[in-house]
């Protein structure tokens, strides 16, 4: 389906105040066509129904007009640069926002993840897992220490279901009186 015909879609959703399928068919919109602004534009409009204005900060994030408080509210939820570059979901070069107000946003959050992390990042190559590679203040948190934990947690949930397969299978044969 084009951009054009889901829009006129997700515009009759709205209008028949079928307010959620309106949302997922533009956050789909948002995935697939990352620099068209107008998804991202309804989208914010979708959150401001919602009341929700760190959404709505999320998605008009981009455009000029954007409203500060919904930019404050956006920011504070998403404090963490990379957070913040992940939740934007663009994908692809500034160059290809449709102004220079989106390009210049979208290359300062980049410099800012850029920063966070240490090392130049892309949009198409954001970290995935910040907060899992760095705790509090960015200090690593990685090691020997981390992958014992790591490993004790799966060893001990897979003890525990095997524990409760083995008890549900002694409660059956005591049920049915087999071996005795």
């Amino acid at each position: 389906m084009t951009l054009t015909r889901t829009l006129a879609r997700a515009d009759a959703d709205l209008a028949a105040g079928r307010i959620p399928v309106a949302r997922q068919r533009l956050r789909g919109l948002v995935v697939s066509f990352p620099a068209e602004l107008a998804p991202r534009r309804r989208l914010a409009e979708v959150y401001r129904r919602y009341g929700d204005a760190a959404e709505a900060g999320r998605w008009a994030y981009l455009e000029e007009d954007r409203d500060e408080t919904e930019t404050a509210a956006f920011e504070a939820r998403y404090r963490d640069p990379v957070l913040r570059m992940r939740a934007l979901a663009w994908a692809g070069p500034e160059s290809l926002a449709g102004s220079a107000v989106a390009a210049e946003r979208l290359a300062t959050v980049r410099a800012a993840c850029s920063d966070a992390v240490g090392r130049p990042v892309e949009w198409g190559a954001v970290p995935r897992i910040w907060h899992e590679r760095h705790g509090e203040g960015g200090q690593a948190a990685e090691g020997p220490l981390l992958r014992f934990m790591e490993n004790a947690g799966c060893l001990l949930a897979t003890c525990l279901m095997v524990g409760i397969w083995l008890a549900g299978l002694i409660s059956l044969i005591d049920l049915f009186g087999l071996f005795g």
